[in-house]
């Protein structure tokens, strides 16, 4: 559904909120290790959720990624998502269909539309906040 591009993007906003709200600055390299992501891929995704004002960056030798902390209660995984896929998993045919819509449909078009208006009301209620608890206990986990 999401591309793995924002797969990434996602779980890199949850562990940078995560350390974040303790204080600590990350490096990419750190981030990239504790998402699971290849250095490079997270550098590009990094760049991306830096551009679009949801994480900080700050260059030099105890530079690193942040996110605002008052920020963090009120970015929306919605947020993410849009910054790197845009808005085409609200819109997108569920077989890949290029010209599947209302007027012509594909045979999976209502029941498709069920599960994207429910993602969609899913991704623009959520905080990356929620998704931080459980990480620090264990209960929940961002590498395979």
């Amino acid at each position: 559904m999401f591309s793995k591009a924002c797969e990434y993007g996602i779980r890199a906003s949850i562990y940078i909120a995560e350390q974040s709200m303790v204080g600590k600055r990350v490096n990419q390299k750190e981030i990239s290790k504790a998402i699971d992501s290849p250095e490079a891929f997270t550098a590009k995704i990094l760049q991306q959720l830096t551009k679009n004002n949801l994480i900080n960056s700050e260059k030099g030798p105890s530079g690193g990624f942040t996110m605002e902390t008052h920020a963090i209660d009120k970015i929306k995984l919605s947020n993410i998502v849009s910054a790197i896929d845009g808005d085409e998993v609200y819109k997108g045919c569920g077989l890949g269909l290029k010209k599947c819509n209302e007027k012509k449909p594909c045979p999976a078009h209502d029941k498709f539309k069920i599960v994207r208006d429910e993602l969609k009301k899913m991704l623009e209620t959520t905080t990356i906040k929620e998704l931080t608890f459980g990480l620090k206990d264990g209960f929940t986990f961002l590498k395979r």
